[in-house]
């Protein structure tokens, strides 16, 4: 009898397919996130209830909407700095132009507008002039937290319609707020697009090789464009969302998010060269991060160690995949060179 069932030919074991998944990168973040669940659950009997899990979602639910089209941009092989700034741009937009009297509604369409016309800003100098993403999102980090700080400078604006701060802060359908809708409506979305449609693969095969994929007929650019545009618009409606939990605005909101957002897409196994990654991975990082803080302020553990450690996670989440890699290379070079020889002769 065989020991193991990866000993069949053709992968006629149905059972292998999900042992190929429990020993690939999900498979570790899958253990991790069962680990920390238990670790919570001794210290606080209530935390597995629902309205603490909800509340672990709304608590974050800004950072992990923007995570999901980072996940694109990544495997995309690109990065977006700015993200965290177009949500403190477009939340002070909202609020500057509720002060000085505009109606709520057309508030939020500038808002939201406001976000489009960055990504378009941003998409132009990395996909037409052809500029390195990292260098203009970072300048567009500091551009768009400057321009929201110019808006209100020092001040807070709030006192938002109620009907407004409702969605923020009060259930919409079951416990689920607003924004935690939106989420799941944009998780399913973004995982028939990215495994599932012509535009998915493009976004992978640019990813690995880009001057392949031009020369293979992909229209890079307008990839390119797209990602971008849909990056800021989704930073900028998460912004909008953000004001509506907080019910107020001031020029430093969303500061430092970008780190939480990286940090939940490369632990979920995102190359950070681009190329390959999964929503499933991202979505398991996502539960791990969430999961990690909430244990942490359960343990009175303060903000600042808090970040210190996503800071730790990520660069793990680099460093570990690096490391299996040049492992794996190390053992195949060493089989290949130890294989069985010829002795026919």
């Amino acid at each position: 009898m065989s020991r193991s069932t990866e000993s069949l030919p053709g992968g006629q074991s149905p059972l292998l397919g999900v042992w190929e998944r429990l020993r690939s990168w999900e498979g570790l973040l899958l253990v991790l996130l069962f680990v920390v669940i238990i670790v919570n659950s001794l210290q606080a009997p209530a935390y597995l209830s629902v309205g603490n899990q909800v509340n672990l979602f709304i608590l974050s639910i800004e950072k992990i909407i923007v995570a999901l089209v980072m996940t694109f941009i990544i495997i995309n092989a690109e990065i977006d700095l700015s993200v965290a700034s177009m949500m403190g741009l477009s939340a002070c937009t909202l609020g500057w132009l509720h002060e000085q009297g505009a109606p709520i509604w057309i508030a939020l369409l500038i808002g939201l507008s406001v976000g489009v016309i960055g990504g378009a800003f941003n998409s132009f100098w990395i996909a037409i002039v052809g500029l390195p993403s990292l260098v203009v999102t970072l300048a567009m980090l500091i551009g768009y937290r400057g321009l929201a700080r110019v808006l209100l400078e020092d001040r807070s604006i709030g006192e938002f319609p109620q009907w407004f701060d409702n969605l923020g802060q009060q259930p919409l359908i079951g416990p689920f707020p607003l924004a935690l809708i939106i989420f799941f409506l944009l998780l399913i979305v973004a995982v028939i697009i990215l495994q599932y449609s012509g535009f998915g693969r493009y976004v992978y095969v640019i990813g690995n090789n880009r001057e392949v994929a031009r020369y293979s007929g992909v229209k890079v650019r307008r990839a390119k464009m797209i990602l971008f545009i849909t990056s800021s618009t989704i930073a900028a409606l998460a912004g909008l969302l953000f004001a509506a939990r907080l019910g107020a605005v001031r020029g430093d909101i969303g500061l430092g998010f970008e780190l939480d957002i990286i940090t939940m897409v490369l632990l979920g196994g995102v190359s950070i060269f681009g190329g390959s990654g999964s929503i499933f991975g991202v979505l398991l990082s996502i539960l791990i991060i969430l999961n990690l803080r909430n244990g942490m302020s359960l343990a009175n553990i303060t903000g600042h160690v808090q970040t210190g450690v996503i800071g730790v996670l990520l660069i793990l989440s680099v460093l570990v995949p690096n490391l299996a890699n040049e492992v794996r290379a190390i053992l195949n070079r060493r089989r290949r060179i130890g294989g069985p020889q010829d002795t026919t002769a």
